[in-house]
């Protein structure tokens, strides 16, 4: 059965073997910092009271406070959560911002619920947990089936309950109250950022580029807009009900014309570059020879499993991973929280270039261990984090 959390630990360990670094300098990342796990009662629309079980989750707060989004979905776990907890940690080191890595969510199908019961849910949900969050100890953020107006509840009721009005708590806001200008796109923004960077490194034109993009959600559709922009060809997408085919190109906006296929099919599209933007293990054992992409950009969290992985080399396909691929939006969380700090804020195009300096020099971080290493992006990505983090504890003495 696929664990996503011994998947990362498999990860890690193979990074520091590759690296000949000593257990003791990368064990303790192998376990998370802090576990909450919480039950809380929500009253329904229709008067009865059912109980909902979340969980919290900080894997390592030696950089700075715990980052990272909750999710409502029903699959949540705490293997999940401490899997997307520690990958942020990692996202955080690879990009070189000040942040640790934490994660939440509340297993739930959010879909049966009205506004009114998501409301409730998330203000339990906050206060709840309110003990291990804070503008210096965890800021979290959006995630899958959590929005900006989820995180306007979040911060109103964290405020409340601290008798403070906190911006700081929670990032990808609402504009109206502290949200950060480029923080929606910033994740897609970042896919395809990594993306342009990897085919100018190649010597390849974007253009020339057949795209494929699971999960049309947030991610994947600004990832697939903004590479549509520096005219590469769209020739597929999906969603959780299925997806649309055209070999010749989307139409991104309005799919007045295409092929329906599935997300299983999807995958194994010819194409040039695959996103993988949905969620976790979507490419695995069962599929990963099945891949005809030459390129995947991982704009989801852990969509390869380790297995896929070793099959994806070995067939020569490059995998730009997650941590570096999709830290876009972590990246923009972080501008966000520094000018609710301030309380001074910038303009869209101050965080675009900010966003995009910063996502560059980690690309060629990355890049360049990888020519040195003579490992997989994934590998070098987990070697780029593992090392600073390494040198932060050591600098530390803890």
């Amino acid at each position: 059965m696929y664990n996503p959390y011994e998947n990362f630990k498999k990860t890690v360990t193979d990074a520091a073997t590759k690296m000949k670094m000593p257990e003791n300098d990368y064990v303790t990342f192998l376990y998370p910092e802090r576990e909450l796990k919480v039950s809380f009662p929500i009253k329904m629309d229709n008067g009865k009271v059912r109980v909902f079980e979340g969980y919290r989750v900080h894997h390592s707060t030696l950089r700075g406070p715990a980052k990272g989004g909750f999710r409502y979905h029903q699959n949540v776990d705490e293997d999940e959560v401490r899997a997307l907890a520690a990958w942020m940690t990692f996202k955080c080191a690879v990009a070189g911002i000040p942040y640790g890595g934490g994660k939440g969510g509340v297993t739930v199908d959010s879909s049966g619920l009205s506004k009114n019961e998501l409301e409730k849910l998330t203000r339990k949900f906050t206060e709840a947990i309110l003990p291990i969050v804070g503008p210096y100890k965890d800021i979290p953020a959006p995630d899958v089936n959590t929005s900006g107006e989820v995180m306007g509840w979040f911060m109103d009721e964290y405020s409340r309950l601290v008798g403070v009005n906190s911006p700081a708590v929670v990032t990808g806001k609402p504009i109206q109250i502290g949200g950060s200008l480029g923080r929606v796109e910033a994740t897609g923004r970042g896919v395809m950022i990594v993306t342009r960077e990897l085919y100018k490194k190649l010597g390849k034109d974007i253009k020339d580029a057949k795209v494929v993009v699971q999960g049309f959600g947030n991610v994947g559709g600004n990832a697939a807009r903004l590479l549509h922009d520096l005219g590469a060809k769209i020739i597929a997408v999906s969603d959780i009900n299925g997806g649309y085919y055209d070999e010749n190109g989307l139409n991104i906006k309005h799919f007045d014309k295409g092929t329906k296929i599935t997300n299983a099919e999807l995958l194994e599209l010819d194409c040039d570059i695959l996103i993988p933007a949905a969620l976790e293990n979507q490419i695995n054992e069962c599929n990963a020879a099945k891949i005809k992409a030459k390129y995947i950009v991982e704009g989801a969290n852990g969509p390869t499993t380790v297995e896929a992985d070793k099959i994806l080399e070995s067939r020569g396909i490059v995998v730009i991973p997650d941590i570096l691929a999709n830290c876009g939006g972590v990246v923009c969380s972080y501008f966000e929280w520094v000018q609710n700090l301030a309380n001074y804020y910038w303009t869209e195009t101050e965080v675009n270039t900010k966003l995009g300096e910063i996502m560059c020099r980690a690309f060629e971080e990355v890049y360049a261990m990888h020519l040195a290493q003579k490992t997989s992006l994934r590998t070098a990505a987990y070697m780029t984090a593992l090392k600073r983090l390494v040198d932060t504890r050591k600098v530390r003495g803890v």
